[in-house]
């Protein structure tokens, strides 16, 4: 013992074996460094799904293995059975007009055979789909059951949607009010997904000769009234030689592809100012046809008409989502969201698009507002594609003659008085000018 220092001279030996062990067994176990390309599926982060829950969770409907079994979905499941056994019977009796109940049961048998075997045999690929773990061995056999169960409904779902089957009179999902609305929900959430590969065999397995629809123009129409109220051209052909991963990444290509936004990123942005503001500054408001296509040129910036509804905030949010976790995702949505927050700030800005006919607003303008506030909030966009366009805004919003106009139309000719007294103040100055010009 060193006395005058107060140490110890004595050494401590500690076992570290039981740590290294411990790493060992960490390290054997971890997973690759990289993501798998196939996966396309995700669980919400949840530094996203704080920020909004419910517009993350189903309603009513499980689609897929995520939320599988969960209390208060098991009840729509009879509905699947039904829609099951609606196809089951319809493609039986197209084939054999007279058979007994025995024979429809045998050929029930083999119909299922038939669809369960081709399932199976791209189960691997399914499977593969889901970031983070693997519920095909969790489930067992219970994963390829629900695919089947889950993509016969969602097509016969869209089929009756189409009107490309008939509606029976007591299908719930017609004849009660909620139900739609629901499924609108349901079916664009991240989690709620189920491989567009399983959707794509089980329409090919279940079509019938007469029916001429391709299995996206069905699914663009049953979405086509989320985004706007007007008729949105579908175009097929856009999706030819795409890899479609499943119902939500559909909708997102089908706002992306026409779009011209995706040639004009920039890793910088700036922030714009809003509606009301950019108004005040002098800036016109139109609408326009594409959605994502928002343009700039002349002071007029271009809008395109955009349905605000309970489901929207979902599907923008969803749709953020997916962007920010498919890995080499262009954030062209996330870049759109975020230039509307930007330009909506308050009730007023709503209120100034609703008037141009830009916005349709089914909810209250607070309600509306508080949905687009911090929408994009703790996501990262490495490329924004409205750069240019906030770059000529703000330009544009700098010029004196601009925000001078604006500002001396609105406050001497958007009332009467105002307009009078303009009138009158101009007739006695020609009036002074000409008495001036009589007397010299």
């Amino acid at each position: 013992m060193d006395i005058e220092s107060g140490r110890s001279d004595d050494s401590v030996v500690i076992s570290v074996g039981p740590l290294v062990s411990s790493l060992k067994v960490e390290l054997k176990n971890a997973p690759p460094p990289s993501t798998p390309p196939s996966y396309c599926i995700f669980k919400t982060p949840s530094i996203l799904f704080r920020h909004k829950e419910k517009s993350f969770l189903p309603n009513c409907f499980s689609i897929g293995p995520m939320h599988h079994g969960k209390e208060n979905l098991v009840a729509a499941e009879k509905i699947k059975i039904n829609y099951l056994k609606g196809l089951l019977s319809r493609l039986i009796t197209t084939r054999e007009q007279t058979l007994s109940e025995e024979d429809k049961e045998i050929e029930e048998q083999k119909v299922l055979t038939v669809w369960v075997n081709a399932v199976k045999f791209v189960e691997k690929q399914a499977r593969a789909c889901y970031a983070g773990h693997d519920y095909a061995a969790e489930l067992g056999d219970e994963f390829v059951k629900t695919m089947v169960l889950d993509a016969v409904f969602i097509i016969e779902l869209f089929r009756k949607d189409a009107g490309e089957i008939t509606k029976e009179q007591d299908d719930p999902i017609f004849s009660m009010a909620c139900m739609l609305q629901f499924l609108h929900h349901d079916l664009i959430l991240m989690e709620n997904q189920i491989p567009w590969l399983v959707l794509e065999i089980l329409f090919d397995k279940t079509k019938l000769p007469s029916e001429t629809t391709s299995l996206i123009e069905l699914s663009l129409r049953f979405f086509a009234k989320t985004f706007t109220t007007h008729e949105l051209q579908i175009r097929p052909y856009l999706f030819t030689g795409r890899d479609i991963k499943h119902v939500l990444d559909l909708l997102r290509l089908f706002l992306v592809l026409p779009s011209k936004e995706k040639n004009n990123r920039k890793p910088e942005w700036q922030p714009i100012s809003s509606v009301t503001k950019l108004e005040a500054a002098g800036v016109k408001f139109v609408k326009v046809d594409s959605i994502l296509d928002i343009k700039f040129q002349d002071g007029t910036l271009e809008i395109p008409s955009l349905l605000i509804q309970e489901t929207t905030e979902t599907f923008f949010r969803n749709l953020i989502g997916y962007e920010q976790c498919l890995p080499n995702c262009l954030p062209i949505f996330t870049s759109y969201a975020k230039l509307l927050d930007n330009l909506i700030d308050t009730p007023d800005d709503l209120e100034i698009l609703h008037k141009r006919g830009i916005f349709d607003i089914w909810l209250s303008t607070e309600d509306s507002t508080q949905f687009f506030d911090k929408l994009y909030y703790d996501t990262y966009v490495k490329e924004f594609y409205y750069s240019k366009l906030c770059g000529d805004l703000n330009h544009y919003c700098k010029r004196w003659w601009p925000s001078w106009r604006a500002y001396y139309v609105h406050n001497y000719f958007t009332k009467p008085w105002a307009i009078a007294a303009q009138i009158y103040a101009v007739i006695m100055f020609i009036l002074t000018l000409w008495q001036t010009c009589i007397k010299k």
